[in-house]
């Protein structure tokens, strides 16, 4: 591993952090809340550290993999280490574990939450800065970084690859660069438009701005205890809903309609899989509970039953009402959701879409082989033949993913919550969710867990949004030789 070309690295990324935290002092000091000065506290180590890691440059530049997947790794811990010292220097959470936790919650955009009282934080910088930790993190810091990140030697693409959710990430256009702004430039409109959105349903400016960014990101965070529900305001729950459904789809998608390559779009099995679930979530959900639940107002039903599917499916996370009342049936295709998550290239969580529809892709061919053993051909998606690689790492890809799943519960086990709150606390964190069912349902919180539990479920939240081998590598010797 080429340990000085990934300090440099993350020298960058910690540089970046530090002029991004100058918008919650701005905002600190328009609100009149007064906690722009713990921000004042971190920039000041975190612009030293960060100067000091890329003052010395790499020899060699050229990137590989692991240098790649290291880097990634690296950055995400270095940033969530030192976004959570505005919290810990306000004294308002339990300790630095609880500061870690909910700071790396933000910047996976999970939306799990320490807190139990929310709205104590105030509206001012640091609930600005917690919920900004979101859209930071939603499309990715080193994808920000990218844009303004020295050439080295064209390798800079194993960032994007160690970064990027999804199996097959690449580039929108031949320049690294030019598809970082781009990316940002869909990401920044889209967030502007779903604010004005909400201003125009009437909800505040701030909040407003929460809980775009909250979306933009599919974080979760709110300002409120009660969540989106808190407002009470179904004109804002149908746009947040909406708006959160967007966010999950790839963003090559908006890319091809900026083309006006329409035909391509429609062509997308991922995306026609992708709202197939949602509506058919919906459908089922909403069957379930409007008599017994919404005493039989459709509309209602309907709107709770989008909504929840929606943040779920996109691992958003935000609530209008506590699913974990609904029947067995709709909490099971709530589950379901969980694993399955947002689309590739999206900023959302879970083993992805793509994944999902590769597989059953290659069962169904793997049942046509069995009836016609002489058979040759191989499984397709948008016309393109499926390389067995592709394949081939989407199988380890989901056996690791069960394997860090069970021993995470395994380990959080010991303290003694119920097997509902166990799985679900270990899913919701792996897919970045927020929610899970039981004592960390919608109304509920992570609170309770052990510091040892915090730092397992810290570990899955990174695991989960960097594609769990960033983090990985880090535990393996033989990766931390030195670059040939």
């Amino acid at each position: 591993m080429n340990i000085t070309l990934v300090l440099y690295v993350v020298g960058h990324v910690l540089c970046y952090e530090a002029v991004l935290m100058l918008l919650p002092i701005g905002v600190a000091l328009l609100t009149g809340v007064n906690d722009w000065i713990y921000f004042v506290y971190t920039i000041v180590p975190l612009l030293l550290t960060g100067l000091l890691l890329r003052s010395r440059k790499p020899k060699v530049t050229k990137m590989q993999t692991r240098d790649g997947l290291a880097a990634v790794a690296f950055a995400w811990i270095f940033l969530a280490a030192f976004g959570a010292l505005p919290f810990y220097f306000s004294g308002y959470f339990n300790g630095y574990v609880d500061c870690f936790f909910e700071t790396v919650s933000g910047f996976t955009t999970t939306g799990a939450t320490i807190l139990t009282d929310i709205e104590g934080l105030h509206n001012g910088g640091l609930m600005f800065w917690r919920s900004f930790t979101h859209w930071i993190g939603g499309m990715g810091i080193l994808v920000f970084v990218l844009a303004f990140l020295p050439n080295m030697d064209g390798s800079n693409v194993q960032l994007l690859k160690a970064e990027s959710p999804g199996p097959t990430p690449g580039k929108m256009v031949p320049r690294l660069k030019e598809t970082a702004r781009i990316l940002y430039l869909i990401y920044f409109g889209l967030t502007i438009a779903h604010i004005l959105c909400l201003v125009a349903a009437k909800m505040p400016l701030y909040d407003s701005v929460i809980h775009a960014m909250g979306s933009a990101g599919t974080g979760g965070f709110s300002n409120m205890n009660a969540s989106v529900g808190a407002y009470h305001n179904p004109a804002a729950e149908w746009i947040i809903a909406i708006f959160m459904m967007l966010f999950g789809v790839n963003f090559s998608v908006y890319y091809l309609l900026l083309k006006k390559q329409v035909r391509d779009v429609f062509k997308n099995g991922e995306l026609r899989l992708y709202l197939g679930i949602i509506v058919g979530s919906v459908v089922f959900i909403t069957l379930n509970i409007a008599q017994k639940y919404y005493d039989g107002s459709w509309s209602d039903a309907i709107r709770s039953a989008f909504f929840q599917v929606s943040s779920i499916m996109t691992t958003t996370g935000y609530s209008t009402t506590d699913f974990n009342l609904w029947p067995t049936l709709s909490k099971m295709i709530i589950v379901t959701l969980m694993i399955v998550g947002a689309c590739a290239g999206s900023t959302g969580g879970g083993v992805k879409v793509s994944r999902v529809l590769v597989l059953f892709k290659s069962i169904k061919q793997e049942i046509r082989h069995l009836i016609h053993p002489r058979m040759i051909s191989s499984p397709r998606m948008d016309g393109k033949v499926i390389e067995k690689g592709i394949i081939k790492g989407i199988l380890i890809f989901f056996f690791t993913y069960i394997m860090i799943a069970i021993v995470a519960m395994l380990v959080i086990s010991v303290d003694g919550y119920d097997i509902e709150t166990t799985i679900t606390a270990v899913l919701s964190a792996l897919g970045n969710i927020g929610p899970g069912l039981g004592a960390v349902g919608p109304m509920g919180n992570f609170a309770g867990f052990s510091q040892l539990s915090k730092v397992v479920l810290s570990f899955c939240m990174l695991a989960g949004r960097l594609e769990l081998f960033p983090m990985l590598i880090l535990f393996v010797p033989s990766a931390w030789k030195k670059s040939c």
